[in-house]
């Protein structure tokens, strides 16, 4: 990042509302120049650059406007940025950054209804200064909101009951829950919760880390079981005091409309909408307060820590609607843990090649020349259980086991001896790619 970004674009922010409603090409330009410094953007051509500088200036007219009806009349309680989405569209926004599925997210069936705390709760908690919170995580472009906010709500029950704070992986849900969940094309926390007690168990970040990407179950890191629950429960719709109830034992999973443009390019203050509340995001609450007799819930995103309050939201409370701001009281669920987690597993050791060669765990040894029936030298494909392909580069997942090196693609037998492109989780839009779906080895 230049050293100098971080005071100029201030600067130019601040100058930008001081200007007339409609800026000149040349102050868009130099904000734009100042805003690539800072988030470290680049692009492939002049082109693409005088595209996103547009979207850009699209944006800015947008913040601005905004940000202006906080000075005229005050009675707006957030402000926006051009934070590091301010050269997408907001269709573009919407179609890389969300992930929760509300359809089937109306169709769950409430497991149980969550009943009030006897007596009164405290008038305001933030599980961050419990340390119950991991450090804001990014998704990037895979609409995979639903596996952080899941995890997010295991690592803060794990801390309060164990003590200890785990961050758990996103990436094992993403490739191994596959029963109503999709990976990156969307998802639902309660889905995930019953994922992770069913087997018994899930993996570390730091064990199993984050692609961003859908990826091929590793079945070995399955069995790695750091961190458990027990159960999960499902907050009633619509009531705000049993939502604040629970939030006061632990962070709380819960769906909203992300999709709204003040939502991509909130800065800072207690959101208020408007916004719809058809939900398409997920995010953790972590606590709630009051401000100038003003009441919010604390949430997390996934987002990174340059959007929003360094990661974080302050979303209006008790506003009168029951559902909430954007949909925040309609779908909360949180998971149950009753006690330790389980001895940690071994690490596991290297895979051997020969007497002389080995791979890294969780990797497939690949010869890659071979004399007189001996591999005299070996590469190593990152996948577990894989395919080495014949063209001695690549490789393929085990379920995925025909190499198609002509056309970059990994295929499957079907049971008449035919091949078939396989499409499942990585969806038709996906098929074709051969970084997705074939694996260069690594040395």
């Amino acid at each position: 990042m230049n050293p100098l970004s971080g005071f100029l674009l201030p600067l130019l922010l601040f100058s930008s509302h001081l200007l007339p409603s409609s800026s000149s090409s040349s102050e868009i330009s130099s904000l734009f120049e100042a805003w690539c410094r800072e988030h470290d953007k680049s692009y492939r051509s002049e082109e693409e650059k005088s595209y996103r500088r547009q979207v850009f200036a699209d944006n800015h007219e947008f913040v601005k406007k905004h940000n202006n009806e906080i000075g005229n009349n005050g009675s707006t309680l957030y402000s926006l940025d051009l934070n590091a989405f301010a050269d997408l569209t907001h269709e573009e926004f919407k179609t890389s950054r969300l992930g929760l599925s509300a359809s089937s997210a109306f169709d769950r069936v409430n497991r149980r209804k969550v009943g009030r705390l006897v007596g009164d709760v405290p008038s305001a908690v933030d599980w961050r200064q419990q340390g119950a919170v991991t450090n804001v995580k990014d998704q990037g472009s895979c609409g995979a909101c639903w596996s952080f906010s899941a995890t997010g709500a295991m690592e803060g029950i794990n801390k309060i009951v164990t003590g200890s704070l785990t961050s758990l992986s996103e990436q094992e849900l993403i490739d191994c829950d596959k029963s109503y969940n999709s990976g990156c094309e969307g998802g639902l926390m309660d889905y995930a919760f019953q994922f992770v007690i069913n087997n018994k168990g899930i993996d570390t970040e730091q064990d199993y880390p984050y692609l961003g990407k859908d990826r091929t179950c590793n079945k070995q890191k399955l069995n790695r079981r750091f961190v458990t629950i027990d159960d999960y429960i499902d907050v009633t719709p619509g009531d705000e005091l049993a939502l604040k109830s629970a939030v006061a034992k632990q962070p709380v999973s819960v769906g909203v409309c992300g999709s709204d443009r003040a939502f991509q390019l909130y800065s800072k203050g207690i959101f208020t909408g408007p916004c719809s509340t058809s939900l398409d995001h997920a995010i953790l609450i972590v606590g709630y307060g009051s401000e100038n007799g003003v009441d919010y819930w604390i949430a997390k995103n996934s987002w990174g820590t340059q959007w929003g309050m360094k990661g974080y939201i302050y979303m209006a409370r008790n506003t009168g609607d029951s559902r909430g701001v954007c949909g925040i009281n309609m779908l909360a669920s949180y998971p149950v843990k009753n006690g330790p987690n389980p001895p940690a597993p071994p690490s596991p050791g290297p895979t051997k090649c020969d007497i002389f060669t080995s791979c890294g765990a969780g990797e497939t040894c690949c010869c890659s020349f071979r004399f007189l029936g001996i591999c005299f030298r070996w590469k190593c494909c990152e996948l577990n259980s894989a395919v080495c392909c014949q063209d001695k580069v690549h490789c393929c997942p085990q379920d995925y086991p025909v190499c198609d090196t002509t056309k970059n693609l990994c295929l499957k037998t079907m049971r008449n001896g035919t091949i078939m492109q396989v499409v499942d989780a990585r969806r038709s839009s996906k098929v074709g790619s051969w970084s997705s779906l074939v694996a260069d080895w690594i040395m």
